[in-house]
């Protein structure tokens, strides 16, 4: 089952709330923290690890660990990042959006975000949880698939049939 944050802005707007589906600015560049990082030049990667962050625009992703993938072309001295893939503890923050999951891949490239294993999304008063999170940065649409996907063991994604979104839309208070 999937479920479509286009219907969130107007059942939140329904509840008095004001939340917004925003498109983000993917071309911004890319700040990051961490408390080490390995440089792989030959693989065009570098792995962050330690309390990761990574800022683009107004979102933010957090991780135990990234790998930063670059094209190998340098344009102003940066090489230019195609990808980022995270593990441990993912969230990615928006102004009005926060996610969480297992594990998080942002393909800049295509501005899309795909979160597994474990995933909630707050929006507003709003929350939702599911096994596949797929944000298109562009259009805001934020989409939650209940496919079964989930985070077994460390450093795997299970798969198994069946699977639900569920979550808590909230009401407006009245008199």
């Amino acid at each position: 089952m999937r479920i479509s944050f286009f219907l969130l802005p107007a059942l939140a707007a329904c509840a008095g709330a004001a939340v917004a589906a925003t498109s983000h600015n993917s071309a911004a560049p890319i700040d990051f923290a961490a408390d080490h990082i390995e440089l792989q030049d030959k693989a065009n990667r570098a792995i962050l690890s330690g309390n990761v962050s990574v800022k683009q625009a107004e979102m933010t992703l957090t991780a135990a660990r990234m790998t930063v993938s670059y094209t190998g072309r340098v344009v102003d001295g940066s090489p230019q990042v195609s990808r980022l893939d995270a593990s441990g503890g993912v969230t990615v923050t928006r102004p009005d959006q926060v996610a969480s999951a297992s594990y998080g891949v942002y393909d800049i490239n295509r501005r899309v975000i795909v979160m597994l294993g474990g995933v909630t999304l707050n929006q507003g008063g709003n929350k939702v949880s599911g096994s596949r999170l797929t944000i298109n940065l562009d259009t805001g649409k934020a989409n939650i698939d209940g496919s079964g996907v989930s985070s077994g063991t460390p450093g795997t994604v299970n798969t198994a049939p069946g699977g639900r979104v569920t979550g808590r839309f909230s009401v407006p208070k009245r008199n």
